[in-house]
């Protein structure tokens, strides 16, 4: 690191040469306002000079693997939700570091980044190619990460806002499917008896999300006014199960009760309640527990779900799908989307429409012959309406 004076306008400045820039070749100078004398401004750029070698030494050095696992990643930990931070350092510890970890964090280029890319979406004999919505959030841990390193000032350029980067577009979301309201009710007939009836039961008459449900506690619902409130979920990370606070901004919501729904959970906390006496269990206010008292776990519904799916003879469906169901049927049945869109807590209307908009082309069939039946009784043939138009003119004249 070199440091020098310069004279401008009567006062003097340290000047402390940084290099050149790795992305713009440019070289970088820091220019340090030092007064009227030169003795001070020579002492000033001295100092800066020593102590800008020993951080550019450690700078210079700094891979980028030792920066996003050392610097970048504790501070997503305070911010993201646990599923979404085990999300980051799975892409950290699989994609980025094998790939990316051992080059100089100044050293970076966006023509690295976009060969990593490139080989993230092509297949080999270790590994198949991974999904463009799985790489794009590669891209999306490196872009953050570089993002942080700019405003520490340790790199000049976030290269990956330069990479190319798989397409939004091509992130495909899975396929939405949804039973029929005879499929639905020989599920549940074939469901009851079950331990995890009433859990299965609530999920398909709410559409609420397996995190949800699994969160509920006999505080959150309201027998008097028929409705429960979602305050919490329940996620695994690997198989350690952790508290949420919901998906999006309106993940907590309040959600209307049917009676039949009521008596199920009026009953399940009947036989809850009974379990501790007969095996000395404590149980700790969760609505769906197994036989030791314990929240059920994430991962021991999909299992059962399927199996009593197999059992019913219906569609084999993801246990996601139950509240794509619970959408279709309401949409169907002709609920507004906007009371639809609350019921399942979407970010906003929109998404709704979006996810529900197989749904749409048979209601607007239905739209169109509602309208026929209000206009037609003031409707007249086209004859009667030229007379009509003839017998208007000539009584304007």
């Amino acid at each position: 690191m070199q440091g020098y004076v310069r004279q401008r306008r009567g006062r003097f400045y340290a000047v402390i040469y940084e290099g050149l820039d790795p992305v713009t070749g440019r070289e970088i100078r820091r220019w340090h306002p030092a007064g009227q004398d030169r003795a001070t401004a020579e002492r000033l750029a001295a100092k800066l000079a020593q102590t800008e070698e020993g951080r550019s030494d450690a700078t210079r050095s700094l891979t980028f693997g030792a920066f996003i696992v050392r610097d970048w990643l504790p501070t997503k930990r305070l911010q993201l939700a646990t599923t979404t931070y085990a999300g980051y350092e799975r892409n950290v510890e699989r994609h980025v570091l094998p790939a990316l970890g051992r080059i100089r964090l100044r050293r970076l280029t966006h023509a690295q980044i976009e060969t990593l890319y490139d080989q993230l979406l092509t297949p080999n004999a270790d590994r198949p190619a991974l999904a463009h919505k799985t790489v794009y959030e590669v891209h999306l841990v490196i872009r953050g990460a570089l993002d942080h390193a700019l405003r520490r000032g340790l790199v000049t350029k976030n290269v990956a806002r330069v990479a190319r980067s798989p397409l939004i577009n091509a992130t495909r979301r899975p396929e939405a499917r949804s039973w029929t309201e005879e499929e639905l009710q020989r599920f549940l007939r074939t469901a009851n008896g079950h331990r995890y009836f009433p859990l299965l039961w609530l999920t398909a008459m709410t559409g609420m999300r397996r995190n949800e449900v699994l969160g509920i506690k006999w505080d959150d619902i309201d027998f008097k006014r028929q409705r429960l409130s979602t305050k919490r979920g329940l996620v695994a990370v690997g198989y350690e199960v952790h508290q949420t606070r919901g998906k999006t901004r309106n993940a907590r919501r309040p959600i209307d009760l049917d009676p039949t729904t009521l008596t199920i959970l009026e009953v399940w906390q009947a036989l809850q309640r009974a379990e501790p006496t007969a095996t000395g269990v404590e149980l700790d206010g969760w609505v769906f527990t197994d036989g030791a008292g314990h929240p059920i776990h994430p991962h021991a519904i999909t299992p059962a779900f399927e199996r009593i799916a197999r059992r019913a003879a219906v569609p084999i469906i993801r246990l996601h799908d139950l509240r794509h169901t619970h959408g279709t049927l309401l949409i169907k049945a002709g609920v507004p989307v906007k009371v639809v869109s609350e019921r399942l807590g979407h970010g906003n209307i929109a998404l709704t429409i979006q996810t529900y908009q197989h749904v749409m082309p048979g209601m607007q069939a239905d739209a169109a012959r509602v309208y026929e039946a209000l206009a037609k009784p003031v409707a007249t043939s086209p004859g009667e309406r030229r007379g009509n138009t003839r017998r208007n003119a000539t009584s304007t004249r």
